[in-house]
């Protein structure tokens, strides 16, 4: 074992020079030379030589050692450990002699070696070792970074739970979400019972898709197409995938509106992917036709468009409500039980309730359509006023159409005759000018003049058809036989200012706002807009704008003992929770004293009495009636229809007036006279026997037309 510890400490024991102590010994025999190194130059060479001897513990090698006998070598070793130690703890910076300082020479022997020494550096201070890890310390660091990083996972965490929450789960919420509408049931249209519907609202379904489901669009709509009927190109269309405004697929669109319930389970039994229905309504008008032009209709979103659903559309809507929730993807495409889910009750709308009277409507309709019928290509109308109330009890129009399938109807044929229909009025106009020239005291009812046949104004002559040849005529004969001489000779003792003020106070020149929308507001010609022929037509109903309603109205004022009531068609509105609103009370004013408007009814009888009167073919058996006729033309855009339009209003009973009726017909081929007058006499006969009117029971005066 000697020999390998000799080895190794041979191999790691060096001198100051850099050598072992044998190669020191062979090295003394070669000469001075090597000595003379500076020791800067030598441990340049070796680097790494003072840290090998601090580790050696400065032995010299075991071969140095093996060369000597004994306690010699022993001694040599210990002898060179030593120099060794000094060599490497006694050189220090501070030692060193300057760069330029020629170094001293050693030239000591070992007294016992015999040979020379390597030369004595000065002696410097041990480098201390060095500083070896602490693992406390790593440990300790360690642990700071762990929990650092624990802390900041633990803040975003709860940032994201707390602060960012709402964003995160908004931007997903997007993509789960489905909204449902849900229809604010419609109120209904009822007559003036409040019981009997016109118009109102059933159950139903609406069939919806959600194109981000539907798996093939084209089998889905042709399997839908025959049962919702509606084509199957229509209905691919409203499936494809598209965006709503806010840039997120849509997930609704209506395929149809009003569905039966029955067809929407057929529907369901499909089994379609992104196919659904919901609870809807359906609108119904069980007249069909009944008060068609009046009721109007609704598009398939409960919306009004046409009629008193158009006009009273944001009080029977109601507001809508939907139902917003979360639904699963894919195969879970249904509602999440636990999500977010969020409902808003539809409020219904309010129920409107008429003036009319359903099966008055119904009779007074009948009624036109069946005379209206011997004159093809016309139109008429008529109308059914309270005249103490201005309730509009009737109001027909011909033609007609059905408001439950309005859609293959013309436009023409679902207009409302009564207030778009404007009209020349002709010798209806007359009562207005005789009651003027009353209230002003211009004539009396005993007044009487002589008439001649003709009458010119500026460049018009105005013809009488029973000619008077001159002769005295009563007032009451001059309205028997509709005398346009002898009410112009009337309205030139008028003059044309209090006449015109007398046609506004009659509610002419302005719509009557009964409550139907689209409402003609007729004209009235300006004084200064007079001709010469002017004076003479415009005491007789012509170069004047007016519609059915307007003149229907005028001739209540008369019956209401010259009080003027805007006619009405609302009569109160019923709100959901069952509180009743009357409707707002109508205008009024006083056109005629009470005694005057009972002269002019008087003097109106004697066109149902006199013999050869114009207006016999609309007396009411056991009724004194009072009223007018006349033929007039119509007007389009201003100009004159082909044709002449027959009229006849009136009231019944005379002597205390009840009701107002108004039938006018435009005959392109002429002929409406006969039709007006008698379609006149059926409709008030059943008006009062309907409301129970007692027959009246003194007979109508008699008149002299001639005295």
């Amino acid at each position: 074992m000697a020999p390998v510890l000799g080895g190794i400490s041979d191999a790691r024991a060096y001198t100051p020079r850099g050598r072992s102590v044998r190669e020191g010994g062979a090295a003394a025999g070669t000469g001075r030379a090597e000595q003379r190194r500076s020791p800067r130059s030598s441990r340049s060479q070796d680097p790494f030589r003072p840290a090998l001897q601090v580790l050696d513990g400065g032995r010299v090698t075991a071969g140095r050692a093996a060369g000597r006998p004994g306690g010699a070598a022993r001694r040599d070793a210990g002898a060179a450990r030593a120099t060794v130690t000094r060599t490497v703890t006694d050189r220090t910076p501070r030692d060193e002699p300057p760069a330029t300082a020629p170094r001293p020479r050693v030239t000591s022997r070992d007294p016992r070696r015999g040979d020379r020494t390597p030369p004595r550096r000065p002696s410097r201070k041990r480098p201390r070792p060095p500083r070896l890890a602490d693992p406390g310390r790593r440990l300790r660091l360690g642990t700071a970074l762990t929990l650092a990083l624990f802390v900041a996972v633990g803040v975003r965490l709860v940032v994201l739970q707390t602060v960012d929450t709402p964003a995160y789960a908004d931007g997903g919420l997007a993509d789960r979400i489905t909204t449902v509408p849900l229809p604010a049931p419609r109120g209904a249209i009822l007559d003036r019972s409040g019981e009997a519907a016109l118009s109102h609202s059933v159950e139903a379904r609406y069939v919806y898709a959600d194109p981000t489901r539907v798996e093939d669009i084209a089998a889905t709509a042709a399997a839908l197409s025959p049962l919702l009927g509606i084509p199957a190109s229509e209905l691919a269309e409203k499936m494809k995938p598209r965006k709503r405004k806010d840039g997120v697929d849509s997930q609704f669109e209506y395929l149809a509106r009003g569905v039966d319930i029955d067809r929407a389970k057929e529907i369901m039994a499909l089994k379609r992917p992104g196919i659904g229905t919901h609870r809807d309504e359906r609108r119904e008008v069980p007249g069909g036709d009944l008060a068609a032009n009046l009721i109007g209709f609704t598009s398939p979103d409960m919306v009004g468009l046409e009629g008193l659903e158009a006009r009273f559309d944001d009080l029977l809507h109601g507001e809508d409500g939907q139902r917003v929730f979360e639904v699963g993807l894919g195969d879970l495409a249904a509602p999440i039980p636990t999500g977010y889910s969020r409902t808003t009750k539809a409020k219904p709308g309010s129920s409107v309730v008429l003036t009319i009277d359903r099966d008055l409507q119904y009779v007074v309709q009948r009624i036109l359509s069946d005379q209206m019928q011997q004159v093809q290509g016309s139109t008429g109308a008529a109308v059914v006023l309270d005249a103490h109330t201005g309730e509009v009890l009737a109001q027909a129009s011909h033609p007609t159409y059905n408001a439950a399938a309005p859609f293959p109807s013309e436009p023409t044929d679902r207009e409302d005759a009564a207030t778009s229909f404007i009209v020349d009025p002709g010798s209806v106009h007359k009562p207005i000018t005789f009651g003027a020239a009353l209230q002003e005291g211009v004539i009396t009812p005993d007044t009487s003049f002589p008439v001649a046949n003709a009458i010119r104004k500026g460049d018009t002559w105005f013809r009488d058809t029973h000619q008077a040849n001159g002769r005295r005529m009563s007032v009451a004969g001059m309205m028997a036989y509709s005398s346009n001489v002898g009410t112009i000779q009337i309205a030139d003792k008028l003059g044309p200012d209090r006449l015109l003020d007398y046609q506004r106070r009659f509610g002419l020149g302005k719509p009557t706002e009964v409550g139907m929308p689209g409402e003609a507001s007729g004209r009235l010609l300006p004084v200064q807009e007079w001709s010469d022929s002017s004076y003479g037509s415009v005491p007789i109903g012509h170069s004047v704008d007016a519609t059915p309603l307007q003149m229907a109205a005028a001739y209540a004022a008369i019956a209401n003992d010259g009080t003027y009531i805007q006619p009405h068609l609302l009569k109160e509105t019923i709100a959901p929770n069952g509180k009743r609103t009357p409707a707002p009370e109508p205008e009024t004013r006083q056109v005629l004293s009470p005694d005057n408007a009972a002269a002019l009814r008087t003097i109106m009888e004697a066109v149902t009495t006199v013999d050869d009167a114009t207006g016999l073919a609309a007396a009411v058996p056991g009724y004194r009636v009072a009223g007018k006729t006349g033929t007039g033309w119509r007007l389009v855009a201003g100009k004159k229809q082909p044709g002449e339009v027959a009229s006849f209003i009136g009231m019944a009973p005379a002597e205390n007036p009840r009701y107002v009726i108004a039938v006018f017909v435009h005959s392109p081929s002429g002929g409406g006279g006969q039709i007006s007058a008698p379609a006149f006499r059926d409709m008030m006969t059943f008006t009062l026997r309907h409301h129970r009117v007692p027959p009246s029971t003194e007979p109508a005066p008699t008149f002299t037309v001639f005295p």
